[in-house]
């Protein structure tokens, strides 16, 4: 399937490994334009190499730390015409309730959900004058169930899908749409390396301590393992695409079916 993504411009923050970069490698394999980001030069290096090898495609590397308003501000300035924004940038820490400290609420809302909305209000001023964009924040099944073991991390994510809900709503009547994209227990870098951790420290296999998790922590699950990067970055691509026109204001679930719902 052509994704006609030719001649568009993609920002995807937080894209150097994992998702980010799953969804980057997409879009570039699509033909868009793809700026990659992290916060360190060597790493976004690597991940523009890789991506400019793997797809053949246009990337471009941003070193910065897109939660600073400067730095949004800067890469906005950088490159115009962005017209299609994955807001992928995020954190995330398991801590028990009462070991979370107010800097820590903080900190998980200027990451997760003000980097997002800073960056959504900075493009909008271009998607407007082209009357076509796409933004995209990129939630989580924990944004619906909220886990007990990372409570601040399931309320940025709720609060991703009120933005992205009430943003849609701003922008009726035009050619923008935005959506929320809902992965469930993905096998990103940071996830991998902690079930790894685990498994080490138990002395059993990856697939061992898998299996405990969905069977334990995520028993809803219906594909009962990890997603994979790329299944996430596929419905990331569509939902970024001119095809994907009549989607938009939804909280699209890439979950392997974790949330108990049929809606």
């Amino acid at each position: 399937m052509d994704l006609q993504l030719n001649g568009k411009l993609a920002l995807v923050s937080g894209s150097t490994a994992g998702i980010g970069y799953a969804i980057a490698h997409t879009l570039a394999r699509e033909g868009a334009a793809v700026i990659v980001n992290g916060r360190q030069q060597a790493s976004v290096d690597e991940a523009v190499a890789r991506l400019r090898t793997e797809t053949q495609g246009t990337v471009h590397g941003l070193a910065a730390d897109l939660s600073q308003a400067a730095a949004a501000e800067e890469a906005v300035r950088r490159f115009p015409g962005i017209g299609i924004l994955v807001n992928n940038l995020g954190i995330f820490e398991p801590k028990p309730f009462e070991e979370i400290p107010d800097a820590d609420w903080q900190r998980f809302f200027d990451v997760n959900v003000l980097s997002g909305v800073r960056l959504s209000r900075l493009v909008l001023p271009a998607m407007r004058r082209a009357n076509w964009g796409r933004i995209i924040f990129i939630s989580s099944e924990s944004g619906v169930q909220i886990p007990s073991e990372m409570v601040h991390y399931g309320m940025t994510k709720t609060a991703q899908l009120a933005v992205s809900r009430g943003l849609a709503e701003s922008v009726a009547g035009t050619g923008i749409t935005v959506n929320s994209v809902l992965p469930g227990p993905t096998r990103s870098r940071g996830v991998g390396d902690f079930v790894e951790d685990l498994a080490r420290a138990g002395g059993k296999s990856f697939e061992q301590v898998e299996a405990e998790f969905f069977r334990h922590v995520r028993p809803t699950s219906l594909i009962k393992r990890f997603a994979t990067p790329q299944e996430v970055a596929s419905l990331v691509a569509y939902v970024a695409s001119p095809l994907a026109s009549a989607t938009t204001g939804a909280a699209l679930r890439v979950d392997g079916g974790v949330v108990k719902s049929a809606f």
